[in-house]
């Protein structure tokens, strides 16, 4: 959004959390369907309650989280918070019939076309009436590659099926229709990490394609692993520089939404 061409600073925390009160019970079965297809994983899905948080924390808490839709699968290796307080969100402008769907309550996707070519998948988090969102920058495939290899063809290196906010949507194949949908319940569904997931080290930096606020740290990426996009995180930032510019929305200063 530039959020990208495309949403805060509170206080960080550490990864997703795996407890039930932020899992909703999904439906289906990790096993493969007849003819070959990939269901749907079982497990608990993330609940509303967890996006329900200041964003800058979700954003980290995204981080090894799995993404599904539609026979495809990855892990997230890195986001991206906005906010509406901030101009490079686009709720800064206020509640309009796009930026809907950031004011909505939080756990729904918030899917746009990115210069009228790709989709770009976000969460949308805070309370209701708060516009915040988290773009899901880049996955690690794990599930379903054939059909993300079909997706996007002439790729010839897996690391590259999710390496970004527009490739990644491209592999799953989401597209606008999915925008505000419950990613509790899908088609888009984000679960907690796998059992075996190890709370890595995460890069800090700025956020990638934007002109406004491109100051704020509010970019988080796994070190070291090669789905994550380009232009590849610089350094980690201090932990003290997290906590700058706190978003006026979380300070309840919230922006008075424009007429539609």
């Amino acid at each position: 959004m530039s959020h990208g061409a495309a949403v805060g600073a509170t206080r960080a925390s550490g990864s997703a959390a795996r407890t039930p009160e932020h899992a909703t019970q999904a439906r289906g079965s990790a096993a493969r369907a007849p003819g070959g297809a990939v269901r749907a994983p079982s497990g608990r899905a993330l609940g509303a309650d967890f996006y329900e948080r200041p964003v800058l924390e979700v954003a980290r808490g995204l981080i090894g989280c799995r993404v599904w839709h539609a026979e495809a699968e990855g892990v997230i290796v890195e986001t991206e918070a906005y906010h509406e307080s901030e101009p490079a969100c686009h709720a800064f402008v206020g509640l309009t019939p796009r930026t809907g769907t950031l004011f909505g309550p939080p756990g729904r996707a918030y899917v746009y076309r990115s210069y009228g070519i790709h989709a770009m998948l976000n969460a949308v988090c805070e309370p209701e009436g708060v516009a915040a969102a988290v773009l899901i920058r880049a996955l690690a495939p794990t599930r379903g590659l054939e059909v993300m290899r079909e997706r996007r063809p002439g790729i010839t290196r897996d690391r590259d099926l999710c390496s970004g906010p527009g490739k990644l949507t491209q592999a799953l194949g989401i597209e606008l229709g999915e925008n505000g949908c419950d990613l509790a319940v899908g088609p888009v569904r984000i679960l907690p990490p796998a059992a075996d997931w190890r709370s890595p080290e995460l890069l800090v930096d700025r956020r990638v394609g934007i002109t406004h606020a491109a100051e704020l740290p509010w970019r988080f990426a796994v070190a070291a692993d090669e789905n994550v996009s380009r232009p590849r995180p610089r350094e980690s930032t201090p932990d003290g520089a997290r906590q700058r510019a706190r978003p006026a929305a979380s300070q309840g200063a919230r922006r008075r939404p424009a007429s539609p």
